[in-house]
């Protein structure tokens, strides 16, 4: 992890350090998460600074009182930090205070007691059934380079036909889904779970071309999907390239990559899929998680209905 000035005492700094390779190796969370939480910490300890007069130490945060971090939380709003990002920090600090406490450092009452931000309800965005298959589709890619244009499209068709997260996709080795006999694939998801996705022929024919076109050795052990110099490819590639894809097809904002996984999910459901089932093939631990796609379907009926209806 990057070395950052952490504004805490020898004491605090080492129990802290503790704690991120606790959540890092013992509860297996993603790296993503791992950083979210050093950062949302390091940005708390540096508020702190301010807050006691001066770097603090464990004694400094073994009772902290709600007011102490309500104080946090509102110098982060006044900065124009969202409730997302206020909910995750604070999820992150009683964490920490919860690890002190386990070994009688702390006090974690004080957070505890404290309610999170009030969460906006928000409705994923996924692309109509036609708007994704002209994003997944090979000749509607815009690269120059064959190659990349196969690779595009091979990525994104994965994101739609398997729902699988970008940073899933693009952590594939050459050894997976090298023959049209792989039909199943075995990913690795957040916290290192692992579950099994079905692959569409569409998604198979479209990694064959790309391996076919590739200039590239993929070495089984390697990855499968390489930039335009060989190295592993950034998802902001992909990103980038979803943008400029979506500027030409007149979609809205909100067609990014990861909306292919809500599309994914939302289309399944409107074709009469399983809600545990769905569950399963995104990797979701808890089944609410899921449950917001039956929103955005109910979403989608009232929608039609008021647009069909003739007394609507």
């Amino acid at each position: 992890m990057q070395e950052f000035l952490i504004p805490a005492k020898p004491d605090l700094q080492a129990a802290r350090e503790s704690w991120l390779k606790m959540l890092a190796r013992e509860r297996r969370l993603s790296s993503e998460t791992v950083e979210a939480y050093e950062r949302d910490t390091r940005q708390f300890l540096h508020f702190l600074t301010g807050h006691c007069g001066g770097s603090p130490g464990i004694s400094d945060i073994a009772n902290l009182r709600p007011a102490d971090l309500r104080g946090f939380l509102a110098a982060r709003r006044n900065e124009g930090v969202g409730a997302r990002t206020l909910g995750r920090g604070l999820a992150g600090i009683r964490s920490l205070l919860r690890f002190l406490e386990r070994h009688g450092l702390a006090n974690a009452a004080g957070a505890t007691a404290l309610r999170a931000p009030r969460q906006p309800k928000s409705l994923p965005k996924p692309l109509t059934a036609s708007d994704a298959k002209q994003v997944v589709s090979m000749e509607g890619q815009l690269a120059e380079e064959p190659w990349i244009a196969a690779r595009n499209a091979a990525v994104l068709t994965l994101l739609y036909g398997s729902g699988l997260r970008i940073s899933e996709a693009l952590g594939l080795a050459g050894a997976d889904l090298a023959s049209e006999a792989d039909t199943v694939l075995r990913v690795t998801g957040k916290g290192g779970k692992t579950r099994l996705v079905p692959v569409l022929p569409v998604a198979l024919r479209a990694i064959a071309e790309y391996r076919r076109l590739c200039p590239y050795h993929l070495d089984p052990k390697g990855l499968l999907f390489r930039g335009a110099r060989g190295g592993p490819l950034n998802p902001a590639v992909i990103q980038r390239d979803m943008a400029k894809l979506r500027s030409a097809l007149n979609l809205p904002d909100t067609a990014t990559p990861h909306a292919l996984r809500h599309s994914f999910a939302t289309h399944l459901l409107g074709r009469g899929g399983d809600l545990r089932t769905i569950q399963e093939l995104l990797g979701h631990a808890s089944l609410s998680t899921t449950q917001i796609y039956t929103g955005v379907d109910t979403a989608r009926l009232l929608e039609i209905y008021e647009s069909a209806h003739p007394r609507a």
